[in-house]
């Protein structure tokens, strides 16, 4: 896993497009982008193709909805990371996406992205 936080590749959507909408986009992603590293073990690539995807929008519906209900941004990612983290893939994602059944779907899609990365 590598520290370093990468930039965005996708302002008008997936996550940070979509969180433009609701807060501070580049302050969302400076929390969010370690956090979900951290937690995943994640490559940096892996981390930001995962945000920038249709799931990193998904990701940060979630965290508005938290926000919504009244927590902090920091505190409505690390819950939304918590969610991801709770949920496992299950055997219809797992053929779907050849992410192996039983994995935290949040650690499952950002190795999905980051294989697909490595393969680019």
């Amino acid at each position: 896993m590598t520290n370093s936080t990468l930039p965005t590749t996708n302002e008008d959507w997936g996550f940070f497009g979509t969180a433009a909408g609701f807060t501070d986009a580049d302050k969302a992603w400076e929390i969010a982008f370690p956090a979900i590293a951290k937690v995943t073990m994640g490559s940096a690539e892996g981390v930001r193709d995962f945000l920038d995807s249709s799931h990193g929008r998904h990701f940060a519906d979630d965290v508005h909805n938290g926000i919504h209900a009244g927590l902090t941004l920091e505190v409505a990612i690390d819950a939304a990371i918590t969610r991801w983290m709770g949920w496992k893939i299950d055997r219809t994602t797992a053929r779907d996406h050849g992410i192996p059944k039983g994995l935290p779907y949040l650690t499952g899609f950002v190795g999905l992205y980051e294989i697909m990365a490595d393969a680019e």
